[in-house]
């Protein structure tokens, strides 16, 4: 079988361990560039879609950070190899004016479902980003809102918060692109602490887990108020990150209908202290929590590691779609190229996370320097010489 793009599933990247191979689908990847729509009139056609996301994905799992990077990725590097896979590179404003116009949706909601399968995910965190260098003096911002397990840090999905509006409406526009969330706990920042979303979220038989702040006075206070003092310490953890030092305790209570949020069943007082390794001086954080989770089945430690686990989408997304990729310097602005430069970087970051490699920069470095690497970590099926 000849190396590609697009290659088979029995040779899917070494690297991955064999309990990921065992969750594949032959074919999925190509499914899946194929179930998105083309946006163009179908009259005068000369490369398909699918081959243009293709090289698109490849380019950026090289490190490609523009429209620009993708196009001479594929014409100096991968040229050659994307031939042998039955792929004609377009010229530079093709590339640009084809993946300006697909439809972010759906290359979200299909890549989405497509990592779902692949990690299962049990808890995942929802959260929004800027991408700040698609502003410019008259045009829209582009904010994004995605869901990323806290398991493996894959993206599990992704929607556009409309200029008009926040990322507090769009919250089950998200999950909805989620065929189950049976069981599934969802971890959330204090602005979606919102009674709408804690119903949204038992009604599809999942569970919530909101930090508490000012944005509801009336149950802050209420938490606040508790007896912490005599609560003993439930779970206390330590860390040594990023120059850092710390230590997060916290203290778990079962609630009662006293408390004013629907489904509520338990709260926790969370306290952070950290302080820089060479520092002496302390800082200290204290933040409530409430979830749905019955003490039964959820105890003090599972709790305060979820709610650490909620940094995932910080540490392990937008931290390094900003470092490695330098998407808050990026200047691509032209229709929905913003949306789906994002996208690809998701996507790129989900196949890194599933192959189990964590360094993205230094993977991104080491596929950079030979094609076939990009394309074998692609993972997709020759496509039909009609689709060329």
């Amino acid at each position: 079988m000849p190396s590609s793009t697009i290659s088979t599933l029995s040779r899917q990247l070494e690297t991955i361990p064999a309990r990921a191979k065992a969750s594949l689908s032959p074919g999925t990847m190509r499914d899946v560039l194929d179930s998105i729509p083309d946006p163009r009139k179908r009259r005068g056609i000369r490369y398909g879609l699918t081959g243009i996301l293709a090289l698109a994905l490849c380019a950026v799992l090289a490190g490609a950070k523009s429209f620009a990077e993708i196009a001479e990725w594929a014409a100096d590097t991968g040229r050659g190899p994307l031939a042998k896979s039955g792929i004609t590179v377009p010229h530079v404003t093709t590339i640009q004016r084809v993946l300006a116009k697909v439809d972010g949706d759906a290359f979200d909601t299909a890549f989405g479902a497509w990592v779902i399968a692949q990690v299962k995910p049990k808890v995942i965190a929802i959260d929004g980003k800027e991408v700040r260098g698609a502003k410019n003096g008259g045009g829209d911002r582009v904010h994004l809102m995605a869901a990323v397990d806290h398991g493996t840090g894959t993206v599990l999905g992704q929607v556009s918060i409309g200029v008009k509006t926040n990322e507090i409406p769009c919250f089950e526009d998200l999950l909805d692109t989620f065929k189950t969330l049976a069981g599934v706990i969802v971890t959330m920042d204090a602005l979606h602490t919102q009674r709408a979303h804690a119903e949204y979220l038992i009604k599809r038989g999942g569970h919530f887990i909101m930090t508490v702040k000012g944005n509801q006075p009336t149950l802050h206070s209420q938490l606040k108020k508790l007896p912490w003092k005599g609560v003993p310490a439930g779970n206390k953890q330590s860390y040594k990150k990023n120059g850092r030092t710390g230590s997060r305790s916290i203290k778990v209570v079962t609630v009662d209908a006293g408390i004013l949020f629907p489904h509520a069943a338990q709260a926790a007082q969370v306290v952070r202290r950290s302080r820089k390794i060479t520092g002496k001086k302390w800082s200290q954080e204290t933040v409530y929590i409430i979830t749905s989770l019955p003490a039964e089945t959820t105890s003090a430690k599972d709790l305060n590691t979820m709610v650490r686990g909620h940094w995932t989408i910080e540490n392990r997304l937008h931290w390094v779609r900003d470092v490695v990729f330098l998407e808050d310097k990026s200047m691509v602005r032209t229709g929905n190229a913003p949306r789906l430069m994002a996208s690809l970087r998701n996507l790129a970051l989900s196949l890194y996370r599933i192959a189990r490699i964590d360094n993205i920069a230094k993977a991104t470095r080491h596929t950079a320097r030979s094609a076939h690497r990009a394309l074998k970590m692609a993972r997709i099926r020759p496509l039909p010489a009609t689709l060329h």
